[in-house]
Parts: structure tokens; C-alpha cells; sequence
């Protein structure tokens, strides 16, 4: 009995700190969003980093029930508009425009090995 009670403490510590993870992570996306000095284009509008956490904002709370990883956070909330199903687009300086999904996972990327 005292095994499966251990068991049972260890898994919910290991998924307490895998959200812990996940939330750190996001949190981490967001603020390198909003203080990014490229430009956000969303469905041919261009948007400030600040306006494009708010906008990305509404959607990960509309999203929060699938979401369960913070890929799942950049691919309901910050990928592309459910409307209109373009892909939201990283524009900076005379750099080819990048998709946000590609530009948030090779940051996610650098995130997770710098915290190693």
C-alpha cells in the first residue's frame, strides 16, 4: 500500500512540474512576443508584438480545454486565424517573412535549452 501511495505522490509531482514547465514556457512566448520589434501580420493587418499577446491571449483561453502542451498553445492560439485559415506571419526588417508557428518553435527551442 505505502508503494502505491509513493507511486501516486511521484506522478502528481511530475505533473505538477511538467505545467509548471508548460506555464513558464508560455509565459516565456508571450513576453518575447510582445517585446519583439518585428511586426505581427495577421490576415494582412500588421499588428504590434503588445497587440499581437492580446490578440494570442483570447484565443489560448477560447483554446484552453485542447490545450496541453505549449505546442498546443502555439498551434491553437498563435499559428493561424480560424476565420479566414491564413497563417499569422513574422515580418522583420528586410528578412523573409517566417510563419509565427515557426518563429515561436525555434524560440520555444532556444527557451528549453537555455533553461537545461
Amino acid at each position: 500500500m505505502k508503494k502505491y501511495l509513493l507511486l501516486i505522490s511521484l506522478l502528481m509531482t511530475i505533473s505538477v512540474n511538467a505545467k509548471a514547465t508548460m506555464k513558464d514556457e508560455i509565459t516565456h512566448l508571450l513576453s518575447y512576443v510582445a517585446n519583439t520589434e518585428c511586426d505581427y501580420n495577421r490576415n494582412g493587418t500588421i499588428h504590434t508584438g503588445l497587440a499581437a499577446v492580446e490578440h494570442i491571449n483570447k484565443k489560448y483561453q477560447y483554446y484552453s480545454d485542447k490545450i496541453e502542451s505549449t505546442e498546443d498553445f502555439i498551434k491553437y492560439a498563435a499559428t493561424k486565424s480560424k476565420m479566414s485559415g491564413q497563417y499569422y506571419m513574422i515580418e522583420c526588417n528586410d528578412l523573409m517573412p517566417i510563419k509565427s508557428r515557426d518563429w515561436l518553435l525555434n524560440e520555444l527551442n532556444n527557451y528549453r535549452q537555455s533553461t537545461k
